[in-house]
């Protein structure tokens, strides 16, 4: 599986809660995710999600989806077009949240990656390129298993489609 995009970078960098991700204040006024996308981020940049382009990254710091245990986080990323989030650490909740949704997340060192920077992640090799700096980051791959949940959509799907878990 190959991801390619533009990086978007935060500040603050690290901590970005599920609040920040998609505001109190929304989570419940509407089950329509792609509406709900519109407010992607807006505390901290108000016009992100005007800056998305499909199949874009996120990236951060340290414990990113810290806060809530809420799904509308992960799928709010995914009905913007974010291909994945790379970060250094993520909440282990909001972690498991967008792999059963079908969200990829990528940890990685993202020190050296900046605000629109293209990048390639190969989850199969395990590599992060920097096609704007020429620079490769080795991240551990991701288990087959996971990788074909995640091409099914996430958990569910992947149930639905198989009658239940189908390990390759």
């Amino acid at each position: 599986m190959i991801l390619n995009g533009k990086a978007h970078r935060f500040e603050p960098n690290d901590h970005i809660n599920t609040d920040y991700i998609i505001s109190g204040r929304y989570k419940f006024k509407s089950e329509d995710y792609k509406e709900l996308a519109t407010h992607l981020m807006e505390d901290i940049s108000p016009d992100f999600y005007k800056k998305v382009t499909p199949g874009d990254f996120m990236v951060a710091g340290v414990n990113f989806g810290c806060g809530s245990s809420r799904e509308q986080a992960p799928r709010v990323i995914s009905a913007a077009g974010i291909s994945s989030v790379l970060a250094k650490s993520f909440a282990r909740i909001f972690f498991r949240n967008a792999f059963n949704l079908g969200l990829p997340l990528v940890q990685v060192d993202t020190d050296s990656i900046k605000g629109g920077d293209e990048l390639e992640v190969d989850l199969d090799k395990g590599v992060v390129k920097n096609l704007t700096q020429g620079t490769e980051i080795a991240i551990k791959p991701l288990p087959k298993t996971v990788q074909t949940i995640l091409a099914d959509g996430g958990l569910v799907p992947h149930l639905k489609k198989h009658g239940g878990f189908a390990l390759k």
